[in-house]
């Protein structure tokens, strides 16, 4: 008998701002992302075991890591009423 195991990384756009870039210097717009790593089995995932969130310019591609607060801050910031996690 097989038992095949593994992770999978899940990327979630939560939402885009308007700063400026900290690598390219452009005021553009920055998509904040949550990425979740979850763990599967025969390819179905069965839960996550790690999440992180990161900022990335949309004119240069520069990812910058974030943490909770920031990323929860920024869709308040864009007027953002619920968060896609159901929080």
């Amino acid at each position: 008998m097989f038992l095949l195991f593994g992770t999978r990384p899940a990327l979630a756009l939560l939402v885009i701002v308007t700063f400026r870039c900290d690598y390219c210097g452009q005021t553009v717009a920055q998509r904040v992302f949550k990425k979740t790593n979850k763990f599967t089995l025969f390819f179905v995932p069965l839960f996550s075991f790690s999440k992180s969130y990161f900022v990335e310019c949309s004119n240069c591609g520069g990812a910058t890591k974030l943490t909770e607060a920031q990323a929860h801050r920024s869709m308040q910031t864009a007027g953002a009423t619920t968060y896609p996690d159901g929080r």
